[in-house]
């Protein structure tokens, strides 16, 4: 066992990174000496670590850069009940079939980075150093373990704290450590960006982009001190609270959310996005294309195919879009769809008995009064896209109604019965946020895309105030945060607030942004809200609505069915053990010393 330890201990100190390497001697002949004197070379180090971390997505972004790994970083998305993966899993596969003893593909266990964070903390120490900058980098790298902590809690509960570099020949307790409560760690990440917030510059240099500055610590805190509430109000203690966290502690995490949001907000060095006040969709969804804008607090920079690029618009653009005729990836359900509700303030759910009673829509009856956060973040029938020959308009129709009869082959009146855009898709629906179709992905094939991911921004800064205030009964700041998001978005405000009203607000403003699923786990009602049947919305186009060589996607009607059974005949099951990811089979055989998580066996 001991050599298994020190094979994974050997391999985590690898220098291999997604960055071009610096233009020196191989770094495994340099000393510990020069190493550590040298800001180049440290800088370096530093940025092997900010490459392994889950930011993209919930994606590790580091070493093999391939299409499977990509697919992955969607996961965050589509294990939620925002979308599904469509060409992932087979018709009779639940999707939570992969979450058992032996992991999953949403594993992330960070050990190999907090060492090498460890070890760069504990070097940081050299007098050779300028004091500004050894703070400097001394704070980003205790930030990005208090990150890495961070999205390990919040997968497996209470995790070993390792908080320096561990010795070959050291003692048995700490090569093969316990599991901290998960208070523990929740304790160890606040009071670490407690301690680190002084010694990060803001506003950040053009050298130090990419880089955190104080309010993206004190957005992790909004964040982290959020969750570990949730858990205390809402969890129940196991273990002996190696996971859980006991109800007396939810109000002071509460009181540390909200006060970490309230300064950020106050101290007004962010606003929220409004650059196009007139046109409230393309304005939000500018805010994740126009990079660094006033509303951006901390992201992960990309810049395309040259250096670092990502695969989302490959993967996303609509079907036969892609450089392979594919895409549409992530496929949102028609249950996401209709919580996007409406300008005038009804329900966004589409009426059943006009869809029984066969009654023919027009694509602005469906989608014209929807909130424009719908339109900026969902492409479907009868969305403007500019694909490489210009602009057009999305076509999803799957069948002609000709006398009455549906038509599924052949064509009538000049229109094919099945538009191209019907592939393997599996719903009629995807995902927009994010997608810039014209600028940065003129080749929509794997690491071409440069636009940059979001980590924190002040939308969900004032979402995590509201949510904070309401549980500390301050419903006049709560309702004055949420109608903030709701006044940029082009919705009608609220008179009054509620819990699930905040819920449903963080819904709508924060889809497909990797929230969702963790915020279902953390109030504990995943087992709930995850345990359906999904939807999926059919066109069916009319054809009396429309003349040889009229044919308009937006002009003609269509009968629209509802289709059950979006993620195969199996409907998923979320169990109650899933609130937490298992430890797995091969980290507890190797450390006997960890205990496995409730209900894996």
């Amino acid at each position: 066992m001991r050599k298994l330890f020190i094979y994974i201990m050997t391999l985590s100190l690898g220098f291999s990174s997604c960055k071009k390497v610096l233009d020196k001697q191989p770094l495994d002949t340099i000393t510990d000496a020069v190493l550590w004197s040298d800001p180049a070379l440290i800088d370096d180090y530093l940025n092997q670590c900010y490459s392994e971390m889950r930011f993209y997505f919930e994606m590790p972004y580091g070493k093999d850069m391939n299409l499977l790994m990509e697919n992955n970083s969607t996961d965050a998305i589509t294990i939620g009940d925002e979308a599904f993966p469509s060409w992932a899993q087979t018709s009779t596969s639940p999707r939570f079939n992969w979450m058992n003893i032996n992991g999953g593909n949403f594993e992330w266990w960070g050990y190999p980075t907090v060492r090498k964070l460890n070890i760069f903390i504990a070097k940081m120490a050299s007098p050779s150093l300028t004091e500004p900058y050894r703070k400097q980098r001394l704070a980003e790298a205790r930030f990005l373990r208090a990150f890495a902590y961070f999205d390990m809690v919040k997968r497996y509960g209470g995790v070993p704290l390792i908080t320096k570099e561990l010795q070959l020949d050291g003692p048995n307790e700490e090569l093969y450590p316990k599991r901290n409560k998960e208070e523990e760690v929740y304790d160890f990440i606040l009071s670490e960006l407690d301690a680190i917030t002084p010694d990060l510059a803001e506003p950040l240099t053009a050298a130090n982009l990419g880089r955190p500055g104080k309010y993206a610590v004190l957005a992790l805190k909004s964040r982290a001190a959020m969750y570990a509430a949730s858990i205390a109000t809402w969890s129940t203690v196991q273990l002996g609270g190696i996971v859980g966290i006991p109800q007396i502690k939810a109000s002071a995490y509460w009181q540390a959310s909200y006060e970490a949001s309230k300064t950020i907000i106050s101290e007004g060095n962010y606003t929220l996005y409004n650059k196009i006040p007139d046109d409230k969709t393309a304005n939000f969804r500018n805010i994740f294309l126009d990079e660094g804008n006033s509303e951006v607090i901390y992201s992960e920079r990309f810049d395309g195919l040259t250096g670092k690029g990502h695969t989302l618009d490959m993967l996303n653009v609509p079907w036969s879009y892609n450089v392979w005729n594919g895409g549409q990836k992530v496929t949102p359900y028609l249950e996401m769809v209709e919580s996007f509700d409406n300008t005038d303030g009804t329900s966004g759910i589409i009426d059943r008995n006009k869809i029984a009673a066969g009654y023919l829509w027009t694509v602005d009856e469906l989608w014209g009064k929807k909130d424009p956060r719908f339109r900026a973040s969902i492409y479907t029938h009868g969305t403007k896209w500019t694909s490489k020959t210009g602009p057009e308009i999305l076509d999803y129709h799957n069948g002609i109604l000709v006398n009455g009869i549906k038509q599924t082959t052949g064509s009538y009146k000049g229109i094919l019965a099945r538009s191209k855009s019907i592939g393997e898709n599996k719903t009629n629906f995807g995902m927009l946020k994010y997608l810039d179709e014209v600028n940065r992905a003129l080749v929509h094939e794997r690491k071409y895309s440069s636009t940059d991911y979001i980590i924190f921004r002040l939308g969900e800064i004032y979402l995590n105030l509201a949510e904070a205030a309401i549980e500390l009964n301050k419903t006049g700041e709560a309702l004055n945060a949420v109608n903030k998001i709701r006044e940029r978005a082009g919705m009608p405000l609220y008179t009054t607030i509620t819990r699930d009203l905040v819920r449903k607000e963080r819904k709508a403003e924060l889809a497909f942004e990797g929230n969702r699923y963790f915020d279902v786990i953390r109030w504990r009602t995943a087992a709930a809200d995850l345990t359906r049947e999904y939807h999926n919305l059919a066109f069916i186009l009319d054809g009396n609505s429309y003349t040889q060589g009229t044919y308009n996607v937006l002009t003609a009607k269509y009968k629209i069915e509802i289709v059950g059974k979006v993620g195969g005949n199996v409907d998923p099951i979320f169990e109650q053990k899933y609130y937490y990811l298992p430890i797995s089979k091969t980290r507890t055989g190797t450390n006997p010393n960890l205990v496995e998580n409730p209900g894996y066996f």
